[in-house]
């Protein structure tokens, strides 16, 4: 039988995620908190976009969350909760604290529902060209029935264990990434000063041990001081206030975490918030 996939959270993300899933024919129906949104979307591609997500819970065997807040995340699951058919199952692509992904897995278990925490990384290219790393928490079996869907738009996809597990991954994911941009844009930064020649600099530095991800796709773009949106910035403000949290509780470091929460709020308290990471390397330039 075919999955019929709902996708609620129609951003940066969820809109390509929810591309994949109709050229894969799993598509059912599309919410987003901007109705006209999902009804635009839902036209285009020939999905329902139901007037509300007790409908669309009802129509379904797998919901998709691609929200933004960990209050978003539970507000949605007590609305589709007593919606949806038992053994169904809820798919969340949100960053949100691991301890909220229990919460909302204890809330679905009540009406029979199945829960995979799974948030992806990957960037909005990744989401456009189906190749996000999926990091999934909850219970294998459940994974392998909604292993389709996640295929749709992944090209790895990643059981780390019970439920929490895979926005604990997330959490690490986000200290990697907020880290990386430190390096590089103070790298970058320090290369302008010192009149090197980026269409030089940024392939041999590339080629060596400090080749990376980041550097490869936004070192050329942030020194022409482009910073068109893929990541943005605002965004990994709130996952780090997430992460925060949980490194505290763990007991572990968090000068990067600190760091990055300081830089990015000036950046965002400047109007630069829609800006990708890379606009970073605005607060490492001379002043």
């Amino acid at each position: 039988m075919t999955i019929k996939t709902g996708f609620v959270g129609l951003g940066a993300m969820g809109v390509p995620m929810a591309r994949h899933l109709h050229q894969r024919g799993l598509l059912a129906a599309l919410a987003n908190r901007t109705s006209d949104k999902a009804v635009a979307l839902a036209k285009e591609l020939g999905v329902t976009a139901p007037d509300d997500l007790a409908a669309l819970a009802a129509q379904c065997d797998v919901i998709a969350l691609c929200v933004t807040a960990d209050a978003d995340v539970l507000s949605t699951i007590d609305v589709l909760a007593p919606h949806m058919q038992r053994g169904a199952i809820v798919i969340d692509h949100s960053t949100v604290a691991p301890e909220t992904a229990k919460l909302a897995a204890a809330k679905l278990a009540q009406v029979g529902v199945h829960f995979l925490d799974a948030p992806v990384s990957g960037g909005v290219e990744g989401a456009k060209n189906g190749k996000l790393s999926v990091m999934v928490g909850g219970d294998a079996s459940v994974l392998e029935r909604a292993r389709p869907v996640l295929e749709a738009y992944a090209l790895r996809i990643t059981h780390l264990g019970a439920t929490g597990a895979g926005q604990a991954t997330k959490a690490v994911n986000q200290v990697l990434v907020a880290g990386i941009a430190q390096a590089v844009c103070e790298g970058l930064a320090l290369g302008e000063a010192l009149g090197l020649d980026a269409s030089r600099l940024i392939p041999t530095l590339g080629a060596g041990a400090a080749g990376n991800w980041f550097l490869e796709k936004r070192g050329e773009t942030m020194l022409r001081n482009e910073f068109g949106v893929g990541f943005k910035l605002a965004l990994l403000h709130k996952d780090l206030a997430i992460v925060r949290g949980i490194a505290q509780q763990a007991g572990s470091a968090t000068q990067v975490i600190e760091r990055s929460l300081a830089d990015y709020a000036q950046l965002m308290s400047q109007g630069y918030g829609d800006e990708d990471i890379s606009a970073l390397i605005r607060l490492k330039r001379p002043s």
